[in-house]
């Protein structure tokens, strides 16, 4: 089973970040064909300062590896470096309805949270579709606000596949119910659009910091608490096994819980999980001329890959004559 999935490098790497999508993507690289990029041309569609993306990048690369990213075990490259890819989106923008990219709810939030509209935004459905289709992906795992992204790859490649002849895989999406939404400081899904993350490699104070803004309800301490309406147990519960969800869970409803007691217990828990990748990350990133090693035998192993599928794609348009 081939797995892709990518991450873009803009901001900080958040808990939304890895157990959202980098956790799990790791594990596949034990048991599966994993497919793995840093998305910079996605990246651009929110970020134009060009210093900026390439640092990100770097650090994104950096955060991956030290979490457990093996490339020995997987295809690891950043996006840029596998120019095929904007080829594929160019042909697969003729096979796009516009109605389909209408209709896209990721674009229509982020306009409506204040992002200014661009044709990068617009058209982010059909390269994010370019990215699983050139390497032939059966599975995508995303989150909730992703799935109709995967749909939508699904739709062209059908579209194309009608036209052509089966070229294109059709990939399914995968969610996992438990980590699709990791909540931020407010509830609302963490993202670093919305300025509500928690990050994994922030100093003590500035971590501490931003646990303690967790929003939560003005429930005396005295009184039982609902677990599942409170943002701290949702943030807690990511790091703890059945037996001490329950044992959370408990403290909630019997009363006598204060939210600064949980806050303070999940900021030590954060600091203290990612405290050796932490230590690893700071070793990668002051070698960078090895990061870019191992991305670029990543890019090559990646675009081995894309050629077999452009090479038909291109053939079947009308692009080799």
């Amino acid at each position: 089973m081939r797995v892709l999935s990518g991450i873009q490098p803009s901001g900080s790497l958040h808990l939304g970040n890895y157990f959202g999508m980098m956790k799990k993507m790791i594990e596949y690289q034990e048991h599966e064909e994993l497919f793995c990029f840093i998305a910079n041309y996605h990246a651009q569609t929110s970020l134009s300062d060009g210093k900026t993306l390439a640092r990100g990048t770097l650090e994104a690369a950096a955060n991956f590896l030290a979490l457990g990213m093996n490339p020995e075990k997987s295809t690891f490259w950043v996006q840029s470096d596998v120019p095929e890819v904007q080829e594929l989106a160019w042909i697969l923008s003729n096979f796009t309805p516009m109605g389909l990219l209408e209709r896209c709810h990721s674009y229509k939030d982020k306009i409506g949270k204040g992002i200014a509209a661009n044709h990068g935004l617009f058209a982010y459905p059909v390269l994010m579709t370019a990215d699983i289709l050139l390497f032939q992906s059966e599975k995508v795992p995303v989150g909730k606000d992703q799935k109709q992204h995967v749909e939508v790859a699904r739709d062209i490649a059908i579209k194309f596949n009608n036209e052509y002849g089966d070229i294109f895989t059709l990939p399914e999406p995968e969610i996992d119910e438990e980590v699709a939404t990791v909540p931020g400081l407010d509830g609302q899904k963490m993202s670093k659009s919305y300025g509500n993350t928690i990050d994994l490699f922030a100093e003590d104070k500035a971590l501490r910091k931003q646990i303690m803004r967790i929003v939560t309800a003005p429930i005396p301490v005295e009184e039982p608490k609902d677990p599942d309406v409170c943002n701290v147990y949702k943030l807690s519960r990511l790091f703890l096994d059945k037996a001490g969800d329950a044992a959370l869970r408990q403290r909630y409803q019997a009363g006598g819980l204060a939210f600064g007691e949980v806050k303070q217990e999940l900021f030590e828990t954060v600091r203290d999980y990612f405290a050796p990748q932490a230590e690893y990350r700071r070793e990668l990133l002051a070698n960078p001329d090895g990061i870019r090693e191992t991305l670029a035998r990543g890019a090559d192993k990646a675009r081995h890959a894309a050629s077999k599928t452009l090479r038909k794609v291109r053939k079947k348009t009308g692009l080799v004559y």
